[in-house]
């Protein structure tokens, strides 16, 4: 039966919508997923062929999707990242890179007999991992936050350097079978990345400045950039050709280093561009791949494969962990990780076919090779790195700690209660001020959206398995709340109260989030923030047969509120219900008390002079 072609573009859309979904369900990297729905559609079951779908719009098509993902990925290339973490993260970079691109380049030429030219390609485009499939790798596996952020961050510096390299292996080749002598061949990529950085600086820069003095209105800064760099990649290709790729980097780049432009909203708009362009662009390049051109790479691929996954990732690693504290247990699990991504199959995709355009035969095995490489990467390491973590006991032990919507002074305060106790706490705002003075405060947080794509990548969970709703913004909490529930599960999502007009609102608040109200008693945030401002303080209180639950509530008046327990095994548990609360005599009570206590409050009005010293007081001095 022939279909339409409006049929096929909706079928397109609804798979790669399913695609996402699976892979948010089953905690995997959608990858995977977008790779095996486009291999069913297309080679298995024959339904799509993007060639007689797109026709000669096809790989214009690829080639404006690869150009706004190198985009989007430079955007998040800061120099100031790649120098402030850690010296592994800066040696895996240029180390990792060198030691990767050789061996996968020599394994390819000497083992599956391909070109120079291809076989260089493949090498460059292999040592790219990305953001995109490290992520949902960590928070399944879960590993210490050492080596958590280790992954990480090379995942997202890597994502663009990685792919700036291999567009500069592109167009060395290019130029080169374009030239006929040496010197014109030198000519030729020397005008490309003239031409690449010159104009990606500019345009850098021009678009920097656009943004920072606001000559467009905010509702265009994420439509004129994306339209901006668009026309600025196809007239670097005018001038340049194939030097469009390279103009894009230079300018995402550029614009992420330069100061003061609110780039944030454009990061954020990479969310619905990923999920709309991306996933549609890995099945229509998985539907090209032919089971025919894998099966002829025969048991060569296996090999290749085999040399850049045991021989070449441990050797950069070995080799960038050489003045490190890294431990052997570190260096093996991180040998393991290196799963490739969305970068790499695009990239591959539209190379080979320009290669092909140029006369290179074996530029078909580049493909097969590179989805080849994504298969076995994602699916061995996503199913295997969990034991080995545990194996190697570099996993987080439990993931007690605790995440908090909100770094307002009441959230602060508990924050850094939960601290000194070794609790693992991350604060997540929008408010640039609450931000600075939680940092000023030395708490760890995060300044954004915490169900941004952005936080997906650059939020570390590491050890932590809880969220606690403590913000005044009823959106956000409420898309918080749904997010972390199917992450962490309802018994560790827990949210304030409503207060008094939200309850009588007309739109009452969803079932499944109702489930999550009655942190701290039941309180609201508005409460909690007048007894802020009163001088209510978190206090840390250990109970003792001297010093029971009783007599701390007589101390206070019975007007604190116990706002977690730490109990005798060191679980640390939101109170829901103070009249739930039986503590016992080892316990901690982590409060929030009043200004002072009843006995000091007497002893101040009628002048009496206290009967023991503060230090010798029942109850120990607050943490």
């Amino acid at each position: 039966m022939t279909v339409s072609t409006v049929f096929l573009l909706a079928c397109i859309g609804v798979l790669s919508l399913f695609c996402q979904w699976l892979a948010w369900r089953v905690r995997m990297p959608a990858i995977l997923f977008l790779l095996a729905g486009g291999l069913a559609a297309g080679p298995l079951l024959g339904f799509l062929d993007p060639e007689i779908v797109f026709g000669e719009l096809l790989f214009p098509v690829i080639s404006l999707a690869v150009a706004i993902i190198l985009f989007e990925g430079s955007l998040t290339l800061r120099y100031d990242e790649i120098r402030g973490h850690g010296k592994m993260v800066r040696n895996l970079i240029p180390v990792g890179s060198i030691v990767t691109c050789i061996i996968g380049t020599l394994a390819a030429r000497w083992i599956l007999d391909v070109s120079w030219e291809v076989a260089l390609l493949f090498g460059a485009i292999s040592i790219v991992t990305g953001p995109t499939v490290i992520a949902p790798l960590l928070r399944s596996v879960r590993p210490d936050a050492k080596l958590a952020n280790i992954l990480r961050w090379e995942g997202i510096i890597i994502d663009p350097v990685g792919a700036l390299l291999a567009v500069l292996v592109f167009e060395g080749i290019v130029s080169w079978g374009q030239g006929n002598v040496f010197s014109h061949s030198l000519y030729i990529f020397g005008k490309t990345l003239a031409v690449g950085f010159l104009i990606g600086a500019v345009a850098g820069w021009l678009n920097g400045i656009a943004l920072r003095k606001h000559l467009l209105p905010q509702y265009l800064h994420n439509a004129g950039t994306l339209t901006f760099m668009l026309g600025v990649y196809a007239l670097s290709n005018e001038m340049a050709h194939e030097s469009g790729l390279l103009t894009v980097t230079v300018m995402g780049i550029w614009m992420a280093n330069m100061k003061q432009v609110p780039i944030d909203s454009i990061l954020e708009f990479k969310e619905s561009l990923s999920v709309l362009l991306i996933s549609a662009l890995f099945i229509i390049l998985a539907a090209r791949v032919e089971f025919e051109a894998i099966a002829q790479l025969g048991w060569g691929l296996v090999a290749v494969l085999a040399l850049l996954m045991l021989v070449a990732r441990p050797a950069s690693i070995f080799l960038s962990a050489i003045g490190t504290s890294l431990n052997w247990r570190d260096k093996l699990f991180l040998s393991w990780i290196a799963p490739r991504g969305i970068v790499a199959a695009a990239v591959s995709a539209l190379f080979a076919f320009q290669l092909q355009k140029l006369g290179y035969e074996s530029a078909g095995a580049l493909v097969p090779l590179i989805f080849m490489l994504i298969i076995a990467t994602v699916t061995l390491q996503s199913l295997t790195a969990r034991p080995l973590a545990r194996l190697l006991k570099v996993a987080e032990p439990a993931e007690y700690g605790f995440l908090i919507l909100g770094a307002n002074p009441v959230a602060r305060k508990i924050g850094l209660a939960l601290k000194k106790l070794d609790v693992p706490v991350t604060l997540a705002d929008t408010n640039w001020e609450n931000v600075k003075q939680a940092r000023m405060e030395n708490l760890q947080v995060y300044f954004g959206n915490p169900v941004s794509e952005h936080a997906s990548t650059h939020l570390d969970l590491t050890g932590i398995g809880n969220l606690l709703v403590i913000s005044p913004y009823k959106h956000m909490n409420s898309l918080a709340t749904y997010h972390f529930l199917d992450w962490f599960g309802k018994d560790s999502v827990l949210t304030l109260a409503e207060g008094d007009q939200d309850q009588k609102a007309r739109h009452q608040t969803a079932e499944k989030i109702q489930l999550t109200r009655g942190l701290f008693g039941g309180v609201s945030y508005a409460k909690l923030a007048s007894l802020a401002s009163q001088d209510y303080s978190v206090k840390t209180t250990q109970l003792s047969d001297e010093f029971t639950f009783e007599d701390f509530l007589d101390k206070y008046d019975r007007q604190a509120m116990v706002l977690f327990v730490l109990n005798s095994r060191d679980h640390i548990t939101p109170v829901k219900s103070m009249a739930a609360i039986k503590p016992e005599k080892d316990w901690t009570l982590v409060s929030l008390v009043p200004p002072q206590a009843r006995k000091e409050r007497k002893e101040r009005d009628t002048g009496e002079s206290p009967e023991q010293p503060p230090d010798q007081s029942p109850e120990p001095a607050p943490t």
